[in-house]
């Protein structure tokens, strides 16, 4: 029997493994952004039927009384929109997706707790989704295909 065949096998199908690993946390890591920067610009620019800011700043103080509303607005809309395209090309990944965090955390807690589970009822399930999608993405970090690694740091 040939161990050489069996070993180089082994080594084969861990390349394939690591690469598959990291091609599908691109994934992951691309998808999520690219969903979340829709939500920052529609806060931000009014862009997909959203309020722009002014409009949004609005809605959070008359909706959930987040005073002020320009302030609250604006950090919703750059985390999402900006964060959303750091985490789309892995860049500065790890605090991006912290922002994502907090930010859903408090969406979490202060929006949506009282309407219950469900996303349909304004409840936590969307924003808890990607809050604990982002917070994988902060232990994790961007992975291979990142700007990130591509400039050499700590991704």
């Amino acid at each position: 029997m040939n161990t050489n065949i069996h070993t180089s096998r082994a080594i084969a199908d861990d390349r394939v493994s690591v690469a598959s690993a990291e091609l599908s946390w691109t994934i992951v890591r691309v998808a999520t952004g690219l969903i979340l920067m829709p939500h920052g610009a529609q806060k931000l620019f009014g862009w997909f039927g959203g309020g722009g800011l002014s409009g949004t700043a609005q809605y959070f103080e008359q909706t959930f009384g987040l005073h002020p509303g320009l302030l609250f607005a604006g950090a919703a809309g750059l985390t999402e929109f900006v964060g959303g395209l750091f985490l789309a090309i892995g860049f500065l990944t790890r605090l991006s997706a912290a922002a994502v965090v907090a930010l859903m955390s408090y969406a979490v807690i202060a929006v949506h707790w009282s309407n219950g589970f469900f996303w349909t009822n304004g409840g936590i399930e969307y924003p808890l989704l990607w809050g604990l999608v982002a917070l994988a993405i902060v232990i994790r970090g961007g992975g291979e295909y990142s700007v990130d690694r591509a400039v050499g740091w700590k991704y």
